[in-house]
């Protein structure tokens, strides 16, 4: 009787949903129709020596699955590049720009923190250390000034314009926002808010892109915890995270093979949900240069 009772009562709540709601049938899709509509697996080049042979995808061959270098991160993939300060998190994201700008291809570089004038300066250093010129690349490069026009950090539709505008006027395939968590800084409530509109609008804008988020004091070095708790990591695609040690014992000198007094770096991926990828702690450095590398 109970049983007849329950059942009775999941009808009557489903033709209620049928009633009030139309199905979105647009939405359904089979997997044979949604593989026609997935880009093509290609690696990106990032510009950071190491980092593009973490990457694998995997093909069948008679003696069973191989791993294959992707030779990048996975284009349209949205990462999370997250890290303390002094860990290299801007570094990164300029020699990517350098990378994509060299290719030929338009970078939208989203300047939050620092104005676009001051930025570009450490662009064309990047670009000199790299060994190349900056003058043939500098107008691939294409400033969002935001830290210059606060109504963009305020107000989301506007910067979703300008963004937009800026995509489609210099048909470009790749974003950097340095940094995401200065869109949300005064109110890390909204977090999960802000970083789930910009993922979806870089995505349907079919973008690469690094998005920068910052570490408070009390977070865990080595997670991609960052301002707003995991909010940027658990949306995006995946997870660069960067961190630094001070060596200040004897023991730790020794077994990190450097002096008492210096720095030692990190650098790990925190998940990637579009291939494979390495798992290990690499150790990381910021050469004289100024470049990163991936040891």
């Amino acid at each position: 009787m109970a049983e007849r009772v329950e059942k009775s009562e999941v009808q009557n709540n489903q033709s209620a949903y049928q009633q009030q709601y139309q199905p979105l049938k647009e939405a359904v899709l089979v997997g044979s129709e949604t593989i026609l509509r997935a880009p093509k697996l290609v690696g990106v080049p990032t510009g950071v020596e190491g980092l593009d042979g973490l990457f694998y995808t995997t093909e069948m061959t008679q003696e069973g699955p191989r791993k294959v270098s992707l030779g990048g991160i996975p284009k349209y993939g949205i990462f999370n590049l997250t890290g303390v300060s002094d860990t290299g998190k801007s570094l990164i994201a300029e020699q990517f720009a350098v990378k994509q700008a060299s290719r030929g291809e338009s970078v939208i570089f989203v300047t939050v923190e620092s104005p676009a004038e001051f930025v570009v300066m450490g662009i064309k250093q990047r670009a000199q250390a790299m060994g190349i010129d900056f003058e043939e690349i500098k107008d691939k490069i294409i400033f969002i000034d935001v830290a210059s026009y606060s109504s963009l950090r305020d107000n989301l539709a506007e910067f979703f314009a300008t963004l937009a505008y800026a995509i489609k006027t210099y048909k470009a395939e790749y974003t950097v926002v340095d940094s995401i968590t200065g869109l949300f800084e005064e109110r890390e409530v909204a977090a999960r808010i802000v970083v789930r509109k910009v993922f979806s609008f870089l995505k349907k804008w079919k973008q690469t892109a690094l998005l920068i988020s910052q570490k408070r004091s009390g977070h865990e070095e080595l997670t991609a915890e960052a301002a707003g708790g995991y909010a940027v990591g658990h949306i995006v695609d995946g997870t660069f995270v960067v961190a630094k040690e001070l060596v200040d014992t004897p023991y730790k000198a020794k077994m990190y093979k450097v002096e008492v007094g210096d720095v030692v770096r990190f650098f790990r991926i925190d998940g990637c949900r579009l291939t494979g990828h390495d798992t290990k702690l690499h150790r990381m450095e910021i050469t004289e240069t100024g470049l990163v590398r991936i040891l």
